[in-house]
């Protein structure tokens, strides 16, 4: 298979129209024991999803350990074992885990389909390009999830995939993701409320690692840049003095970091430019522990939304009393750490 950008994106396509339900692939798999479905999935918050909606007929376990930069993540040879046993492979696709999809391809059963989500809920004339993912590289950014109006698409396209392969649990499928939407449905009509807290020439985000591309554009808030380049690595001396300047020029309060990617740069920006240095933000390292009721996107969105509108100088009173319970299913979900 090949794994030019071009092809990428015909996968994606190719791999959404194959999960029509077909007679060869309509019986659930026995390969954990239970004949329930053995789904895997990359990174933490699409795991967190795809439970929600799996609900108790499926054993779903991730692939990418917290805490890990999913776009340099090599996975290790053990993780063929569970490809090799799973009925179903979510990936975000749009260029994320190009390794993990090759080995995933390497090593699937015949009747196993990998799905690549994002590719699957985003047309092509909506991707973004920006300097952490130049258009000359032909890989958009990647990073639906921390949009919480991609995520609904997440979860109705997780939905119709389990679907399809299980016809008999459709429809608990289709339920369980009902009630997941609800829940980001209310996040959703909380962060409206709470940015308007923000004065709207404050809502201007400057993060390390580019994750919030297509939040800003759903919800009006100003991306101003990322420090991180296209190569992971720390800022030139003059994009750094570029970046200064427009801090300064845009006049951003607080600049924002993540625990994945902690950055010494931030902080000098932020002595340079008077901005305040806030290092807490999470691009897909859940909060707590798995088995604790923060741990699931919703716990992470929570968070990383609150900290955006008290850094940006508003209140989150709406956000923080959104409750973390996705549905009233148990995540069982297995996270690597």
């Amino acid at each position: 298979m090949s794994r030019s950008s071009i092809g990428a994106r015909l996968l994606g396509g190719v791999l959404a129209l194959s999960l029509l339900p077909t007679a060869g692939c309509a019986a659930v798999s026995a390969a954990d024991g239970t004949g329930r479905l053995v789904i895997a999935v990359t990174v933490a918050p699409l795991t967190s999803i795809v439970s929600a909606v799996v609900g108790d007929r499926g054993r779903v376990e991730g692939i990418v350990p917290e805490g890990t930069n999913s776009h340099t993540f090599e996975p290790a040879p053990s993780v063929a074992k569970l490809l090799s046993q799973a009925d179903v492979v979510f990936l975000n696709g749009l260029g994320l885990e190009e390794p993990t999809a090759r080995l995933a391809e390497k090593n699937r059963k015949p009747a196993a389909k990998i799905v690549e989500l994002g590719t699957g809920v985003l047309p092509e004339d909506q991707w973004i390009f920006d300097s952490s993912f130049p258009k000359e590289d032909g890989k958009p950014n990647p990073h639906l999830w921390t949009d919480p109006t991609y995520v609904i698409r997440y979860a109705r396209f997780i939905a119709d995939t389990l679907g399809a392969r299980s016809p008999a649990d459709a429809t608990y499928f289709r339920s369980n993701a009902d009630r997941f939407v609800a829940s980001v449905d209310r996040l959703i009509v909380a962060l409206r409320t709470d940015q308007e807290t923000v004065p709207v020439d404050r809502r201007r985000l400057l993060t390390y690692h580019d994750a919030y591309a297509y939040f800003g554009r759903s919800f009006q808030w100003t991306i101003v840049g990322a420090v991180q380049p296209r190569d992971f690595s720390d800022p030139t001396p003059r994009e750094l003095a570029d970046l200064i300047d427009q801090i300064r020029a845009a006049r951003v309060p607080t600049i924002f970091g993540s625990e994945v990617f902690p950055s010494k740069v931030l902080a000098e920006i932020g002595r340079a430019t008077g901005a305040r240095y806030e290092d807490t933000l999470r691009d897909d390292d859940l909060p707590g522990s798995p088995g604790q009721p923060e741990h699931s996107w919703l716990g992470l969105m929570r968070y990383n939304l609150g900290t955006m509108i008290r850094g940006l100088g508003g209140t989150a009173t709406n956000v923080d009393a959104v409750a973390t319970a996705q549905t009233d299913v148990v995540d069982e979900a297995v996270y690597p750490q």
